[in-house]
């Protein structure tokens, strides 16, 4: 059997609120292997967001380890987690976060342009016709409606062909139509780059499409869910 991609062992995130310290995540161990898409699930507050950053490295877990891909991120300051992040993981949130004065081709092209590749636009342009935008490529993010927009995240996270690809509700802000529509494109773009895809979803449905759900209530796994399904 191979290692996991990610593996988390009593993972824990406390942060300090204004009403003292709040336990964010407590005691997670979880491991997922290469090729897996694994849905995260649980109601508001669970921490389903929170865990998918200490993943990412987008928040360091203040208790226990993070390996991904066998290193461990919770060793690493912020410049190496972002390098990190830069040559082996996607990202996709529920808000765009499109640089506004950028087209959708320098929007994608960007990222590849930092990690020093010389065919950044070439990339991008394919991986934007690959979402259905090819004749879009010069819009701007006013220019376009929401789902172009999410279109033009997705293939910004994958075109530099990253062995993760971690997803926030990435269809929270679409309507349900555009919304099935750009989950085809994210399982497409796993089953053509063979990435490992975990996703926070409050969507039945797209998480009866993972290979594996991961119940969260109150900062802990919840064993009881899983068992009940």
């Amino acid at each position: 059997m191979s290692d996991p991609v990610l593996s988390l062992t009593d993972t824990a995130l406390t942060l300090d609120g204004n009403a003292g310290r709040v336990d964010i995540l407590r005691g997670i161990s979880l491991d997922v292997m290469k090729g897996e898409t694994l849905g995260l699930v649980g109601p508001s507050g669970s921490g389903k967001s929170s865990l998918l950053m200490v993943m990412g490295g987008l928040e360091q877990a203040t208790g226990g380890s993070v390996h991904a891909l066998g290193q461990d991120l919770t060793t690493m300051n912020e410049d190496q987690l972002a390098r990190f992040r830069k040559h082996h993981m996607g990202v996709v949130f529920q808000s765009f976060h499109l640089i506004p004065t950028m087209t959708a081709l320098e929007n994608v092209a960007t990222p590849l342009e930092l990690a020093g590749d010389r065919d950044a636009f070439d990339k991008a342009a394919t991986e934007l016709t690959s979402v259905g935008l090819g004749a879009r490529l010069d819009h701007y993010p006013s220019q376009m409606s929401g789902g172009e927009q999410q279109r033009v995240a997705l293939a910004r996270a994958a075109a530099p062909r990253p062995e993760i690809l971690l997803a926030d509700e990435p269809t929270g802000n679409l309507d349900g139509a555009t919304g099935e529509a750009i989950m085809e494109m994210l399982f497409g773009l796993r089953d053509r780059h063979g990435a490992t895809l975990v996703l926070v979803t409050h969507a039945p449905d797209l998480a009866a499409r993972c290979d594996r759900v991961v119940h969260l209530r109150d900062g802990m796994l919840d064993t009881l869910a899983e068992a009940a399904e």
